[in-house]
């Protein structure tokens, strides 16, 4: 799997793939969270490439505090393989390299599996509450 940055024509195949992978909610649009991401640190919207199609995702970014990880995603006919591992291990070098001290992500904590994924990357569980407030509805 080559390892790059997301390119405009991504769009169908990344938006797809977080289909795929069951990470699309009605209240986020997924176009929008491009549109998003691509004003704030695009390079570090990375596009994990087999064959010339994108077969997983990762937006990354560095607030200057602490590094987030969304849309990890690895095509479901491509897990197991390793992709999801080395796309977070670049992500992290990626943040190491911007002087990011931590990373942070959120996992739905009916999703089992992907909080047993990132356990073995070493992460843990903080002792926090995650609070959100929509301030621009998608819908």
């Amino acid at each position: 799997m080559l390892i790059r940055s997301y390119r405009p024509a991504d769009e169908a195949a990344i938006i797809a793939l977080w289909q795929a992978c069951g990470l699309t909610r009605p209240w986020n649009d997924p176009r929008k969270d491009i549109e998003r991401k691509l004003t704030a640190q695009p390079e570090l919207f990375l596009v994990g490439e087999s064959g010339g199609a994108p077969i997983a995702s990762a937006m990354v970014g560095f607030d200057g505090h602490r590094g987030w990880v969304y849309y990890l995603a690895v095509h479901p006919g491509h897990q197991r393989c390793g992709h999801g591992r080395r796309l977070m291990a670049h992500a992290e070098q990626l943040l190491i390299e911007r002087g990011c001290p931590k990373i942070n992500l959120l996992v739905r904590t009916a999703n089992g599996q992907v909080i047993d994924f990132y356990r073995a990357l070493g992460y843990a569980q903080d002792d926090v509450v995650s609070l959100g407030k929509r301030l621009i509805p998608d819908i």
